[in-house]
Formats: C-alpha cells, sequence, structure tokens
C-alpha cells in the first residue's frame, strides 16, 4: 500500500466496486464535519427540466482522471478480490478501469482457484491491512473478509453495500445472530459442520468488530441504498448515487420497457418454470423487449427465456445502475424484488423512468429454498419507495 492511502477498500463483485466509488466521491463532497445526507429517496419520474447540467448530480470534484490529479485520491486503495465466474470478473475489470480514471489505486489481488490461494492472498495482504488506518469492506457475510478482519487495527470500518444483503447484515447484527446469508440452506453432512465449527472464532471475531462498543473508539459506518436501522455505534450514511449521477446520463428514453433478470433461480430459491412463466407473462403484459441479465444467470436459462418470449437477452458490461444512467433504457423497468428496486429511483431520479417491482408468489420458491426466503423477498419489495407494485398473481395467470 502506498504511504498515504490511509483508506483500504475489499471488494469481490461490480456492485461493491461501483458502491466504493460512489462511498468515495460522498466522501470528496462532504462539508467539513459531516457528510451529505439524504433525508430520503428522490421523487421519481420527475421533471428533466430540474435537473442540472449533470443530470441531478452533485457538483464534480477534482477527484483524477487523467489530468493530473490523480493525486487528490491517493488516500484510497481498492483490492479486488475477484470471484471465478467470468462475468464478474469481465464486470469487475471495468469497473476497475473506472476507478483508475478517477484516480484511484486498484490492486487485483487472486484469492480463489486453488486450496493455497486464500491463505497466500492473505500473507500477500497482512501488512497493509494493519497499517490501514480505514478499512472499506463490501461483503460482512464473505469468509474472507471476515478472515481479514482479524488482522484489521483501523477504528473505522465502513461497509459498503452488497446489493439487499445489507438489509439481512445489519438485521443480523442487530440481533446477536451469526452472520448468516439470507438464501442460504444449512447443509454439508459432517465435514460441512466440522467447517462450521472451525470458523466459528473468525465469525464470532467479525461480528464483534461489526458491533462495537458505544464509548470503545472505534466506528462502523453503513453507506447503503437500502432501508436500514442501524444500531448500537453504527452510523448510516444514504448512498444516493451522486457519482453515478454525475458521470453518466441523462440516458436518452426508449418507447419500451425493460425486464430486469435476477439470480433467483441459481441460488435455488424460484423454480425455474415458475420463474419462465412469470417472465413471459410480464413481457406480454407491459410489451417488454429487452432482458438484462443477471451477471450469474446461466446460459441455458437466458436461452430457454429468449426463445420463449422473444425477448433481446443483453448481458451488461457494468452493474445495472450504470447501464441504465448510461442509456438508452426503456420509459420503464420491471424487477422482481432485488438490489435495483432500492437503487435504481436514486440513479435515475429525475429522468421520467418509472421503476415496477413484482411480487414472488410463494408458489414459486423451490422445497429447498430458506424458510427465511418468502419473508426476506417480501421485505424488500415492501420497502421499497417510489416504485410500482406489481402482484405476483399478474405473472402467474400466464402460465
Amino acid at each position: 500500500m502506498t504511504p498515504s492511502a490511509s483508506t483500504l477498500a475489499f471488494v469481490e463483485s461490480p456492485v461493491q466496486l461501483l458502491n466504493v466509488l460512489e462511498w468515495a466521491y460522498a466522501e470528496a463532497v462532504s462539508a467539513p464535519g459531516g457528510a451529505v445526507r439524504l433525508a430520503g429517496v428522490p421523487r421519481q419520474p420527475g421533471p428533466i427540466a430540474s435537473r442540472g447540467p449533470e443530470g441531478g448530480g452533485p457538483p464534480r470534484p477534482a477527484l483524477g482522471g487523467g489530468s493530473g490529479s490523480a493525486s487528490a485520491a491517493s488516500w484510497l486503495r481498492i483490492v479486488v478480490l475477484p470471484p471465478t465466474d467470468p462475468m464478474s470478473r469481465g464486470q469487475l475489470r471495468r469497473m476497475a478501469g473506472l476507478a483508475r480514471d478517477e484516480g484511484y489505486e486498484v490492486a487485483w489481488q487472486e484469492a480463489r482457484g486453488g486450496r493455497l490461494a486464500p491463505f497466500k492472498a492473505l500473507a500477500a495482504l497482512a501488512r497493509d491491512v494493519r497499517a490501514a488506518r480505514r478499512v472499506v469492506v463490501g461483503d460482512p457475510f464473505s469468509r474472507y473478509v471476515q478472515l481479514l478482519l482479524t488482522l484489521v487495527r483501523a477504528e473505522e470500518l465502513v461497509v459498503v453495500d452488497d446489493g439487499t444483503a445489507t438489509m439481512e447484515f445489519v438485521a443480523q447484527t442487530g440481533r446477536g445472530e451469526r452472520l448468516v446469508r439470507w438464501h442460504r440452506v444449512g447443509g454439508g453432512g459432517l465435514p460441512g459442520r466440522v467447517r462450521e465449527l472451525a470458523y466459528a472464532p473468525v465469525s464470532a471475531t467479525a461480528r464483534r468488530r461489526f458491533t462495537p462498543a458505544a464509548g470503545k473508539g472505534r466506528r462502523v459506518e453503513v453507506f447503503s441504498s437500502m432501508p436500514v436501522t442501524v444500531h448500537g455505534a453504527m452510523t448510516l450514511r444514504v448512498n444516493e448515487f451522486a457519482w453515478t449521477r454525475s458521470r453518466f446520463g441523462p440516458p436518452r428514453l426508449t418507447k419500451g420497457t425493460d425486464l430486469v433478470g435476477t439470480s433467483l433461480v441459481e441460488t435455488g430459491v424460484v423454480d425455474p418454470a415458475r420463474y419462465l412463466d412469470a417472465v413471459r407473462a410480464l413481457t406480454l403484459e407491459h410489451g417488454a423487449t429487452r432482458y438484462f441479465a443477471h451477471r450469474r444467470e446461466s446460459a441455458a436459462k437466458l436461452r430457454a427465456l429468449s426463445e420463449a418470449t422473444g425477448l433481446e437477452i443483453v448481458r451488461p458490461d457494468l452493474p445495472l445502475e450504470l447501464i441504465a444512467r448510461r442509456g438508452p433504457v426503456g420509459r420503464t423497468i420491471v424487477s422482481f424484488p432485488s438490489t435495483v428496486v432500492h437503487t435504481l429511483p436514486y440513479a435515475l431520479t429525475g429522468t421520467g423512468v418509472t421503476v415496477a417491482v413484482c411480487d414472488v408468489d410463494p408458489a414459486w420458491l423451490t422445497g429447498s429454498a430458506s424458510p427465511r426466503a418468502r419473508s426476506f423477498l417480501a421485505g424488500v419489495t415492501e420497502t421499497a419507495r417510489d416504485v410500482h407494485r406489481l402482484p405476483a398473481q399478474t405473472a402467474s395467470a400466464a402460465g
């Protein structure tokens, strides 16, 4: 780590890297002694004429971008811990390029792909982790991030959004529970239980680090677009997607409707046939022409969707918030319960785009879905603000 890089950020997905850039931007434009905050989600759709010259975002600070100002951003070093799937890696490389354009130092550290890879990465990063005065993480559920936290000496820890998982993270830490992803189902037999037992001390240390006692000097900030209520010594700063709005758009709007894909099938939550029926119904009802695929959706599933609906399948090369803001984008965007029903109203405020969310019928859930799945998905939908809600029956009726 460069001597001046006092803040070290760890990201494992394109969305996490985007949200680190948003957090860094919010730091740069904050008034002395306080951070920019937003009382609520901006109303949308709104009049285009009311936007500023950059499409509604706050003034662009001089952060870098090849104009000799890279030193202004040298306080932050971003370490990418890439997954193994090609789609995620491709988006991460493009996001890393955007981060470098902002003047930030970006390091690519392989931590997967072999039994020894995590330990080699940990050894390579240990010195920098211990030296950092502030650490930013994108996935508090990540076992690798939790392992890194055992080395952290920094007084300040920042958690940026990793999608709707932030809602579960804040809720679980508030209840004093161990950190478990909402869609995860216990398994693995005896070997799995042994691994859980061996990892328990690391998980407990991470949980304590995320929930500091008041007056102990350590601070945890949650930087999020999700509807969360922090607890204890945690503080919340709202992610308004100001960096995205200042760098991209406003987008050109098409007459059609765009659908947003989800990985609920890939995570074993929703039945594949039910999902296909729902997408077919939404396509017919809303006249959708494009389907923005989630980076984890399989090629076979997307082929089946295209053949059944006639939708153009789009594989975004960047997170959807950037793709939509850059345009062209439909005047209506329809999604199942997911991160974008909370983030797109921020990214697209003032553009005239309507975001709609389709409920997931409990009958669509697989027999292996976690007991938490139903209530969690309902919560994602119910807490989304300034979006139109579409009943699940609308989609299931056309099966």
